[in-house]
């Protein structure tokens, strides 16, 4: 599903911090951490790398990840019998997946890369190794998550994009 990382391409948990600094839109996931928190909350995650085209979500699956986006751009879709219907774009310092992880339901719609695009994925398992060790800056993780959902659930042509 995720492409291997190239040699060339480098991953620092600060492009990440810098995403969500710059993102200053409804869309933009913002939890309230120190420099030493953002470098904590990086040993968590999982950097990856996707290609344009590349599925990072497929509607009705099971997984639970949730992911943050560094860079590129990421399209959601929702599929019925009629074919596909657009949802919402997410661009860097925003979040997708956020629905599942906390719902435990299946994936609602499809995500998929529509660039070259830096994600770093976050596991329920990884989460609650967080929680347990750093109660503090996972309780402002979730926060922050619940309320890109909250915004989400509030903009009636998004609230399908909740994935």
């Amino acid at each position: 599903m995720n492409a291997p990382l190239p040699t060339t391409l480098r991953f620092d948990v600060q492009g990440l911090v810098q995403a969500v600094t710059h993102n200053h839109s409804p869309e933009a996931v913002r939890p309230a951490l120190t420099p030493t928190q953002w470098e904590l909350l990086g040993t968590y995650l999982q950097p990856l790398a996707l290609a344009p085209r590349q599925v990072l979500i497929r509607q009705n699956g099971n997984d639970r990840n949730v992911y943050l986006v560094e860079s590129g751009q990421l399209a959601v879709h929702y599929e019925d019998d009629k074919g596909r219907l657009r949802l919402a774009s997410v661009s860097a310092g925003s979040a997708v997946g956020e629905g599942a992880f906390f719902s435990r339901q299946p994936r609602n719609a499809t995500v998929q890369a529509t660039s070259p695009s830096k994600v770093w994925s976050l596991t329920p398992i990884r989460f609650t190794e967080l929680a347990n060790r750093q109660p503090a800056l996972a309780l402002e993780l979730a926060m922050a998550l619940g309320a890109l959902v909250s915004r989400r659930l509030s903009n009636r042509p998004k609230r399908v994009a909740v994935t």
